[in-house]
């Protein structure tokens, strides 16, 4: 899989994209990241690429021309399995569904927002699709795009060592259901006078299964009681709510 990432700060990803899972993939050709730097299409000799907004307002705007541009020269054809992503906090949110979506793809080119936004025919006509990471506001989709490549790589084959490690984590899995991935434990069994739940260490791999489950369901409760609003039915969420309040 290629992404292609547009941005005018293209030494952000030296460090990002240079570490961990993600280095190994390139390393082992499972994925190509080429990053481009969005003033090589402007015209002006101050390669300017924003401009201030119609109507008033702050700060200024990124203008649509270099990156139509951009877009155009990096892929001029398109085809149905590649997407152009505009990262962007007006976007929809990004979530391990559409993590999934788009490692079935063989290309993602992402256009990394700045300043006060981009302009809006970017996200009408340009952007299949524009995404934000979360309900907050990033001085810019650099940060977006390294997490959204690092999300996706993940799901690649043969980008992590144990395929299953991607199907049981938190969001992906069937037994997870979308819900928080459940407590995880290692050596020592007692650190500091707390102990290892003795389930874990029974070797009874049914009863296990069911606490993790279950363990899994309630961390999810006290840390993310929305998931369990979205894939619970409505008398066992009811249940789980009325559980939190009795405690």
């Amino acid at each position: 899989m290629t992404f292609e990432v547009l941005t005018i700060f293209p030494d952000f990803f030296r460090g990002p994209f240079e570490h961990g899972i993600v280095a190994r993939a390139r390393a082992a050709g499972l994925l190509d990241i080429r990053v481009h730097d969005l003033r090589n299409w402007t015209h002006d000799r101050h390669r300017t690429v924003d401009d201030r907004p119609f109507g008033g307002g702050e700060g200024m705007l990124m203008k649509p021309e270099p990156v139509f541009e951009a877009v155009e020269s990096i892929w001029p054809e398109r085809g149905p399995n590649r997407r152009v992503v505009l990262l962007s906090a007006q976007g929809r949110l990004f979530d391990q569904t559409t993590a999934r979506r788009y490692a079935s793809l063989d290309g993602l080119l992402l256009i990394c927002g700045r300043y006060e936004g981009v302009d809006e025919r970017v996200a009408e006509h340009l952007a299949d699709e524009e995404i934000s990471i979360g309900d907050y506001v990033l001085s810019g989709g650099e940060l977006a795009a390294a997490v959204l490549i690092d999300v996706v790589a993940r799901l690649l084959p043969g980008v992590l060592g144990n395929e299953a490690s991607a199907v049981n984590e938190s969001f992906s899995g069937k037994e997870t259901l979308g819900i928080l991935d459940c407590p995880q434990y290692t050596r020592p069994a007692e650190f500091r006078g707390w102990k290892v739940p003795e389930v874990l260490l029974s070797g009874h791999h049914e009863e296990i299964r069911r606490w993790r489950r279950e363990a899994a369901l309630e961390k999810t409760r006290r840390n993310r009681p929305d998931l369990l609003a979205k894939i619970l039915p409505e008398q066992e969420f009811v249940g789980q709510e009325a559980g939190k309040h009795n405690e």
